[in-house]
């Protein structure tokens, strides 16, 4: 059974959270691919991964730079798995092809992150919500303390 977590964005923007995700992915030996919305923002986060930290490090790439098999955190706006990843980040409204697919209930993780300050996209969360709970998913609900800290709260 896939564990799903839906972590709602109120406080901190999606730039300043998901570095550190990654971060945690790499570090238990995960692999990571990044679904998004559009090519701009598929643009946006490959900067970003380069570029947010001067301490570390992101190996990554984008779809169609190289050989994805070779990556460890693909960014990608298309719904397959390239590089063989463990855990599936959607970002920007992304969502899997389905959310019953052998290919989606085979990853060890999904993890969806949306802007809880965006009435759309709570409205796309909560349809997810439905989606991956109907599919079997193990779905959890993380929420931003004033501390800045996710707590589980389903």
């Amino acid at each position: 059974m896939t564990e799903t977590l839906f972590y709602h964005l109120e406080r901190r923007a999606l730039d300043d959270v998901l570095p550190g995700m990654i971060e945690k992915t790499l570090e238990r030996g995960w692999r990571a691919v990044i679904r998004t919305e559009s090519s701009e923002r598929a643009d946006a986060i490959d900067n970003l991964l380069w570029t947010y930290s001067e301490q570390t490090f992101l190996p990554h790439a984008q779809s169609g730079d190289g050989d994805p098999k070779r990556q460890p955190v693909l960014v990608t706006v298309e719904s397959d798995n390239p590089n063989g990843a463990n855990v599936l980040f959607l970002v920007g409204g992304a969502v899997p092809a389905a959310w019953d697919d052998a290919a989606t209930k085979e990853l060890t993780r999904v993890v969806l992150m949306f802007d809880g300050r965006d009435a759309d996209s709570l409205s796309r969360a909560r349809a997810a919500w439905k989606d991956a709970k109907a599919a079997g998913h193990d779905v959890t609900y993380w929420k931003e303390t004033p501390s800045g800290k996710f707590e589980k709260q389903a």
